[in-house]
């Protein structure tokens, strides 16, 4: 569908201090902790039913359609979890409040944001896979952690050494297994294209939430940019509705837990994972994505992997566990 961002941990990964905007790299917070772990795995388990998600929809959703769909439900849902937080909280910074929303650059950045990512990259992914199955364009947008650890090194001044470089080597080896193994059978070549556009607009996205973060927090963000990809969405309004009434209803539940789950819960976990690890170090363990989204196409959707694809899951399983560990 998506996703998708999520203290420094201790030797022997180091990275260059980053600003931050979050408490939660203060007072020497053990980076890693339960909670960020739990997080990082709802993550990767919501955006690979994503992918499985979508290729079920898709046979009643057109690519455009779909994505406005998954987008509406998305931001109701998101819009009630940030009135339950202000609520809860006395003016908290995530309360939807004139005092707590971001302002001029900050917020033009959020909708560029949201409309790359819950617009841009929706849509081309939708459109990807009718033309290849779930889990070959998982394996194609998996190249996406590799632009985010390369581009952070150049950009947020992040160094890709020691363990995390090789754990992300290993973890590409396996990506490449993978979609080898997808490329021995009938790849489309304009699905393969778009599932590539879907990875570049995936690690921009990445890279720009990664900086947004240091000003504002995940939710408050991930809200905004919903909003903004949504708005994006509306000239396929009229396209939804026609197909609202002829969709059998499997489908349109389909196009609505895209938008609850892998979206709005998704993204949450993502933000609150990327605000507390290094951007590369949060892609890396998107790496898991593949693997289990080739495990569940095969399981509900009957897509049985290659040897190879299983081999190149394997790899990506060790490469992640390699990059992730103190």
């Amino acid at each position: 569908m998506s996703s998708p961002s999520m203290t420094e941990p201790a030797a022997p990964i180091r990275t260059v201090p980053e600003q931050t905007g979050t408490a939660y790299t203060r007072r020497g917070e053990r980076p890693r902790s339960w909670p960020t772990v739990a997080a990082a795995g709802t993550t990767v388990l919501l955006w690979a039913s994503a992918f499985v998600g979508i290729r079920f929809a898709g046979h009643d959703y057109s690519p455009g359609a779909m994505a406005l769909g998954r987008m509406v439900a998305a931001s109701a849902a998101l819009s009630v979890f940030v009135a339950v937080i202000a609520r809860l909280r006395r003016a908290p910074r995530s309360a939807p409040r004139p005092g707590g929303l971001p302002r001029g650059g900050t917020l033009g950045l959020v909708a560029l944001w949201g409309v790359a990512w819950f617009g841009g990259y929706n849509v081309a992914l939708n459109a990807a896979e009718r033309l290849v199955d779930a889990g070959t364009a998982a394996l194609l947008v998996a190249v996406a952690p590799i632009l985010v650890a390369v581009a952070a090194v150049l950009v947020l001044g992040e160094r890709l050494t020691g363990r995390l470089g090789v754990g992300v080597a290993v973890a590409f080896v396996g990506v490449a297994l993978i979609a080898a193994s997808g490329f021995t059978g009938h790849a489309d070549k304009l699905g393969v294209a778009l599932a590539v556009l879907s990875a570049l607009l995936y690690a921009f996205g990445v890279l720009l939430q990664k900086r947004l973060l240091a000003r504002m927090d995940a939710p408050t963000m991930t809200w905004l940019g919903a909003l903004a990809g949504t708005a994006a969405l509306l000239p396929f309004a009229p396209t939804l509705l026609e197909e609202l009434a002829a969709a059998p209803p499997p489908a349109t539940l389909g196009v609505l837990f895209l938008g609850v789950f892998p979206t709005a819960i998704g993204f949450l976990t993502w933000g609150y994972v990327l605000s507390r690890w290094t951007a590369g170090r949060t892609t890396a363990a998107t790496y898991l994505v593949p693997p289990v989204t080739v495990l569940l196409s095969w399981t509900l959707l009957g897509e049985v992997p290659a040897p190879l694809a299983l081999l190149g899951g394997a790899l990506c399983l060790t490469g992640v566990v390699f990059a992730t560990r103190r």
